[in-house]
């Protein structure tokens, strides 16, 4: 069985509330990253949170996801914008919601196929894998 690895590396110093920290990665694709209580709860105020990776890598998963299913239907698409917002909740400390929104430029395809395609690659990334029966995912998608 073929597996891929990556990996990311934290350091957090002092209490939750007053402490920081930095998330880094070996790939060197992105440089160290700061995170904060602060940042996570309140304000990103230039620092990035768990939930906004998570969202990162939503985003960028389900764009793969989606692109895929689009070529293998004869429609490939000339480009995805895919935003994802991930939702903390703070009582009780949960993360309860995944919001993705895709705008596609997507020739010889109409809106209710590429709406179509897009549940199919909610339900196929392997990040939506990873959260699925954890949280809500909603897709909302529309052609540019």
């Amino acid at each position: 069985m073929a597996t891929t690895k990556r990996q990311a590396d934290a350091i957090w110093e002092g209490s939750l509330q007053e402490g920081k920290g930095r998330v880094s990665f070996p790939s060197g694709a992105v440089g160290e990253l700061p995170v904060t209580w602060a940042a996570r709860s309140q304000r990103a105020d230039g620092k990035t949170s768990p939930e906004e990776l998570i969202a990162a890598a939503h985003a960028t998963c389900f764009s793969m996801a989606l692109s895929n299913i689009l070529n293998g239907e004869g429609s490939p698409p000339d480009s995805l914008e895919v935003s994802a917002t991930c939702t903390l909740s703070l009582d009780p400390l949960k993360i309860s919601n995944m919001d993705l929104e895709v705008r596609g430029v997507v020739p010889g395809i109409d809106e209710g196929a590429f709406e179509k395609a897009a549940l199919e690659a909610k339900d196929g990334c392997p990040v939506s894998g990873a959260l699925k029966n954890n949280l809500e995912i909603s897709v909302q998608a529309t052609l540019a």
